[in-house]
């Protein structure tokens, strides 16, 4: 599978919601997609363009039918739309979700393709979907071409070594198969082996030495005194 690791604050999405059954999406879903096509106009002043002003974002957004972010039961919603600001206003004839801010598994696929990676991906048991499932379209106007978004973590994953937040796929360290952890960052944890035999003191002691490298406005006690604080809570460091 063509996967990656995306974290993503939070946004909005404005579209057209719909709700059916889970059994037989494509009949209720479709309709949703042609009105939200055909009066795109009526959004373009509140949703996000890119620098060329193109749609920055088209997404096929789900939620449960309490709007909550979990998965669909027997019953499900769906929103054909755009990206959008998360405070943005609603237009009149419209509907907006606010998506909490998450690290998703991303994973490319075709129509074609798409049951059958979603059935993977849910179906294996070492990925955790904590909540609800996007589709996202790159290019909007192609439908063929789209990214799901599973969601398996509650904002931002941090390396259970250093703590230093991991936002894309090359933040993350490797097992002994070479196949990505999603546990340690590169530079605590490389071919299944941690890259030096620390204690925690010791670790606390080296991220301090460095923290006029990183963009980080507090002092090295400051740092230090909340390292203190929050390692013990980290994987590594935890004692039975």
């Amino acid at each position: 599978m063509n996967t990656k690791i995306v974290y993503k604050d939070r946004f909005a999405v404005i579209g057209k919601m719909g709700q059916g059954p889970a059994e037989n999406p494509g009949k209720w879903i479709q309709p949703l997609w042609q009105n939200a096509n055909a009066h795109f106009s009526e959004i373009s002043a509140c949703i996000r363009h890119n620098e060329d002003g193109a749609i920055a974002g088209v997404w096929g957004a789900m939620n449960d039918v309490n709007e909550q972010n979990k998965r669909w039961d027997e019953t499900g919603k769906y929103m054909a739309g755009c990206e959008a600001d998360a405070d943005t206003e609603v237009p009149d004839g419209w509907s907006k979700w606010v998506i909490p801010a998450q690290t998703y598994l991303v994973v490319k696929c075709t129509q074609e393709t798409y049951a059958y990676i979603f059935g993977r991906v849910c179906n294996d048991k070492s990925i955790h979907i904590i909540g609800t499932v996007h589709e996202y379209y790159p290019e909007p106007g192609n439908p063929n071409v789209l990214e799901v978004y599973f969601p398996i973590a509650a904002g931002m994953l941090f390396c259970q070594s250093c703590g230093m937040p991991m936002q894309k796929d090359e933040d993350f360290g490797t097992n002994k198969d070479r196949g990505r952890d999603e546990d340690y960052c590169v530079y605590c944890y490389k071919d299944g082996a941690f890259t030096a035999d620390l204690t925690m003191d010791e670790m606390i002691a080296f991220c301090a030495e460095n923290i006029e490298k990183w963009d980080i406005k507090m002092t090295k006690d400051e740092a230090i005194a909340i390292m203190k604080q929050n390692f013990p809570k980290l994987k590594r460091w935890q004692t039975a």
